[in-house]
């Protein structure tokens, strides 16, 4: 019987440990400029190790409404960085942020934010037809277009979703894969490949962790 006691206790520490594990939500971690590839970020802002935000923006959507960064006050939102006649990775991109756009589209604190970086051809009433042929909602998905070198400043600079070589002039060009995950008070909480299912599948995952993150607080 006194052999048993030890064990009993043990057994009960046990499923307590792994009890608060699995209650206990995730928490994403927040990414400073420092804590990413560094080919990835702008060497005026590398050595940035705390408090980054997503700063002012002012861009156009597909519906030709002003969008800025006041335009996704209290929301979660994913973006991206695409144009409309990409052959290659930005049909498998559109595809797997439909599938995100699907999981969330009744959710209104998730909003998604797509940007041309070929804003010269993706006009407005491109982008509006290309959005139309999606079937998606402007409220909830805004495709912007605008000026080049904002929105080049944007994918280095501020959300790190590109390579940092170019200046944003009209040798330049930006084509990258990565999803990048907002959270309500513009910090960056997550970079995914927007070609990867099993990645994007990790994003939806982290899109639910993060609204637990909201509820708790």
């Amino acid at each position: 019987m006194k052999r048993l006691i030890p064990a009993i206790i043990i057994a009960a520490i046990g499923i307590s440990i792994a009890y608060f594990m699995i209650d206990k939500p995730k928490i994403l971690k927040v990414y400073n400029p420092i804590d990413i590839n560094p080919e990835l970020v702008d060497k005026s802002v590398r050595n940035v190790d705390k408090f980054h935000r997503v700063g002012s923006f002012s861009l156009t959507d597909q519906d030709g409404n002003k969008t800025t960064e006041k335009s996704f006050e209290g929301k979660v939102y994913v973006t991206d960085f695409f144009f409309v006649t990409c052959p290659t990775i930005c049909p498998k991109m559109t595809k797997q942020m439909n599938r995100v756009y699907d999981e969330f589209k009744e959710n209104e604190d998730i909003s998604f934010l797509s940007h041309t970086v070929m804003p010269e051809a993706d006009s407005v009433p491109v982008l509006n037809e290309y959005a139309k042929e999606l079937g998606v909602s402007s409220n909830k998905w805004k495709f912007v277009t605008g000026d080049r070198k904002q929105i080049y400043n944007l994918a280095r600079k501020t959300y790190f979703a590109a390579v940092t070589e170019g200046d944003g002039g009209v040798d330049d060009f930006v084509h990258t894969e990565n999803f990048v995950l907002v959270d309500k008070d513009k910090r960056l909480r997550g970079f995914y490949d927007g070609t990867s299912k099993e990645d994007v599948d990790r994003l939806i995952t982290d899109i639910y962790a993060l609204l637990e993150e909201y509820k708790e607080n």
